[in-house]
């Protein structure tokens, strides 16, 4: 059996033989399926859903993505499910990627990683290969050195004498000078938790290329320390001008050190494993994309959580978090973002939208739009059953809800011609 699977949302695992493998069912070992079992509890006992057991036989994923590894060594790479014609793991890891890189906030950059973004890796390959070409761009501008103070015994002088150390040397050491001096060296937490990075990519790069650029720049670090607390030295990572050039290769740095990441893999043993939650992904690059869209004076903020829906013995209860608030002059608009597929074809199932999320775009406008009118809208992932904008709906008085897909493709908002968003209109614009 394959060390490495390859499967998408949703999809079902199971430790029994299978006639094919398909990115919907997949086979895994049993030491792996047992272990995922044990992870999906640490994941419930805090609040998240990884996850369901199925008859005991099948494991049923939910929306996370990204690449898990059990202990035993089985990789499962965790792709979205947004793809249904051709090469759908291409497209899927294509994306995925450009989600993770918007997540992070990285420039779109750089001809030099031209040949890396061609390059069609499995998720942790692709994550290594950002930080090893990030990690060499860094070291043809040099690390950032420092002066470390050094407390010494030599029978030369050198630096500055310690008058106090010397004069309760024991008679017989007059000879010997205790001396205090500065030492300039690379010797910083920045530098140590590249170092530390680094030496986790040496130890899991499969691909040639990672493994070769690994070795050659594993060899430019080789008299660094490593970090001995990850935590302790982030949190003294400087971000000044000086440091200005570190900028690129910290995200990358964080996700392999397991900081950043958008849920951390419970236990001692977390190989290269790295989730993200597919909404959160969806969520933040929409956001991206718009506040780069913006017409001037507009004003766009994301997860606001200035409201709430009640008021209860003089104390405010039930927070209100709407994704995206968008405001320009006295106007304003709510967004909320769905990873979820909308089929026009089925309006017999009000197109497979959710009442409960109408439920909740109608708590937001009630503390949101005081006078009770304004525009909402439902974002979701635009695809063949979703090309154009809904219908407004109404909800009378005044209040608009619209549900428009963003196209992944093209990174934009397609929004019915008419609305008054203060956003620069995009290449397609459907009539209501």
């Amino acid at each position: 059996m394959a060390k490495s699977v390859v499967v998408r949302e949703y999809a079902r695992l199971t430790s029994s033989p299978l006639a094919t493998q398909t990115l919907d069912e997949a086979q895994i070992s049993e030491t792996a399926f047992d272990w995922l079992c044990e992870l999906a509890g640490s994941f419930r006992r805090s609040g998240a859903q990884l996850l369901q057991l199925e008859n005991r036989r099948w494991l049923k994923l939910d929306s996370h993505v990204g690449v898990l590894e059990s202990p035993c060594g089985q990789v499962i790479e965790i792709l979205p499910k947004h793809f249904e014609e051709g090469d759908c793991v291409t497209q899927s890891r294509a994306l995925l990627q450009k989600l993770i890189t918007s997540a992070l906030d990285m420039p779109a950059r750089e001809t030099e990683l031209a040949s890396l973004a061609l390059f069609d890796a499995p998720l942790a390959e692709w994550v290594m290969g950002q930080f090893l070409h990030e990690l060499e761009h860094l070291l043809k501008r040099g690390l950032r050195f420092d002066y470390h103070r050094v407390e010494d015994e030599q029978r030369y002088l050198r630096g500055q004498l310690d008058l106090v150390r010397q004069m309760r040397q024991p008679p017989g050491r007059q000879h010997c000078f205790q001396l205090r001096h500065d030492v300039f060296l690379p010797d910083r937490p920045e530098n140590r938790l590249l170092k530390s990075a680094l030496q986790l990519v040496l130890e899991h790069a499969q691909q040639a290329n990672n493994w070769r650029l690994a070795h050659e720049l594993a060899g430019m670090l080789d008299e660094l320390p490593r970090s001995e607390d990850i935590d302790a030295d982030f949190g003294r990572w400087h971000n000044d001008r000086l440091m200005a050039h570190y900028q690129g290769v910290k995200p990358w740095c964080e996700l392999i050190l397991h900081r950043q990441m958008p849920l951390a893999v419970a236990g001692a043993y977390r190989g290269i494993s790295m989730l993200f939650p597919m909404e959160k992904l969806f969520g933040q690059h929409v956001a991206r994309v718009l506040r780069g869209q913006l017409m001037p004076g507009a004003k766009l903020r994301t997860q606001v959580a200035s409201r709430y829906l009640c008021q209860h013995a003089g104390k405010s209860m039930f927070q209100l978090r709407p994704d995206l608030l968008l405001e320009a002059g006295t106007h304003r608009y709510v967004l909320d973002t769905k990873w979820k597929r909308v089929d026009v074809n089925n309006r017999d199932g009000k197109y497979d939208l959710s009442q409960v999320d109408f439920y909740q775009m109608l708590a937001y406008a009630r503390q949101y739009f005081p006078q009770g009118q304004g525009e909402m809208a439902l974002i979701y992932p635009r695809c063949a059953t979703f090309a154009e904008p809904l219908q407004p709906f109404d909800f009378s008085h005044g209040l608009t809800l619209h549900v428009w897909p963003f196209d992944l493709e093209r990174d934009e908002l397609v929004i019915t011609t008419g609305t008054r968003m203060p956003v620069y209109k995009p290449r397609n614009t459907y009539a209501a």
